[in-house]
């Protein structure tokens, strides 16, 4: 679990103990994953978080294959297991509402590990499992690099402190303030698609292996099995869902003609949950991730879209891949390998936001027309076929052991 403990503890702790001082900024899946590693090898990264306490209001995540190293080496696989629902099929709606075809999940990717749902804050207790300092309603409001190490300045309620850090990962989202500290005015490439929508849940039914979607003209509805609940998201353009979520709800079930009774109980949740969670549907992507000793990670790299659901694995493997090829590092050549993972990683984190790009661009339509249309191709295109290249990701796995190493020998 999260523990709030001040930087200045923290960072007291790790001058004490640790010959390379790390601060992680971000008590987010990427952050938070970072840290544990970390500490599990025997450092003492300092984390803060820029809210006042672990009150994100939590959405539903689907996890593939790529997450299970990581599990791994924090030894929390069986808790994960435990708070968590495999994920067996797919159903694809038209945009009436009438089933379209169903795909096994498990044939795709159970060769390679699990593929299981875990709702956000389930996910971060099994990731703290034994406990996780972290300093709460801390900033940073200035990052410079110095022949000493690179000097932090941070702000906690009235309080601003300064500290020397050997390596800066920065995890603190899509919406980073930190970021900018280190890039300045870098561009940062941002998809915008000006659709949003609303994440409730809804209770369990008799089919928690099956998640479903529905590619709606102007809407987009899913909903994707937890541990005891469904995760329900709603959605469509900006402008329509200002309506707010009962006249949405409304405007869509006039658009279909099929509305079996899980999609009727999880659009009733909708209705009738004033408060919500929305989530903007925009995503982010760095041209470059290593700033000298500074690093960024997760959705601070490169925010993704959900329309795949890989945005927190990636965000995971990719706190693996760094912490791990940190057990080389020796305050000397921290550079270097963050060059290295950058090399190594960046491509993979694009390759799997290039697919959640493509399909947002087939899913968020308007057009009656093009939804039609859509969902003729969609009878002749599997579900194997689409993830093909996250397929590809999966089963490939990176080896951040022999990357240090080569990055080392040069």
């Amino acid at each position: 679990m999260l523990h709030h403990r001040t930087v200045k503890e923290q960072y007291e702790q790790a001058a004490a103990r640790d010959q390379l001082k790390i601060l992680i900024v971000g008590a987010g899946i990427a952050g938070v994953t970072a840290a544990q590693l970390l500490r599990k090898d025997g450092q003492y990264p300092v984390l803060i978080e820029r809210h006042a306490g672990n009150s994100h209001p939590g959405y539903m995540l689907a996890l593939m294959p790529m997450v299970d190293s990581a599990l791994n080496d924090l030894g929390v696989r069986d808790e994960y297991r435990e708070n968590s629902t495999a994920l067996k099929s797919y159903g694809f709606h038209g945009h009436k509402g009438k089933l379209i075809r169903e795909d096994s999940m498990s044939a795709i990717l159970d060769r390679y590990g699990d593929y299981r749902g875990i709702a956000r804050g389930e996910l971060l207790d099994v990731l703290t499992l034994g406990g996780c300092d972290v300093a709460f309603d801390t900033t940073v409001t200035r990052i410079a690099e110095m022949d000493g190490g690179t000097q932090v300045t941070f702000q906690s309620k009235d309080e601003t402190r300064q500290f020397a850090f050997d390596l800066v990962i920065i995890a603190d989202g899509i919406h980073s303030s930190t970021r900018k500290l280190v890039m300045g005015d870098l561009p940062v490439d941002i998809v915008n698609t000006k659709w949003g929508g609303w994440v409730v849940w809804a209770p369990e039914d008799d089919n928690m292996g099956l998640g479903e979607e529905l590619w709606g003209a102007g809407f987009f509805y899913g909903v994707y099995p937890v541990k005891g609940k469904l995760g329900v998201f709603l959605g469509g353009a900006i402008d329509d869902t200002q309506k707010g979520p009962a006249k949405f709800v409304s405007e869509v079930q006039k658009k279909l003609t099929v509305i079996n009774p899980r999609m009727q109980s999880c659009l009733n949740e909708v209705a009738q949950t004033p408060d919500a969670f929305f989530w903007s549907l925009d995503d982010c992507r760095c041209l470059q991730w290593a700033f000298g000793n500074t690093i960024l990670l997760g959705d601070a790299a490169a925010g993704f879209l959900p329309t795949a659901g890989i945005g927190a694995g990636m965000a995971i493997e990719s706190a693996w891949v760094l912490s791990r090829m940190l057990r080389y590092a020796d305050g000397g050549n921290t550079g270097a390998l963050l060059k290295a993972y950058e090399k190594a990683q960046r491509p993979r984190v694009e390759a799997a936001q290039k697919t959640s790009r493509g399909l947002a661009k087939i899913m968020f339509r308007q057009s009656r027309l093009l939804a039609a249309l859509r969902d003729l191709s969609m009878r002749l295109v599997s579900v194997e076929m689409a993830l093909g290249p996250i397929q590809k990701l999966v089963a490939d796995r990176p080896d951040p052991d022999s990357l240090a190493k080569r990055a080392l020998e040069k």
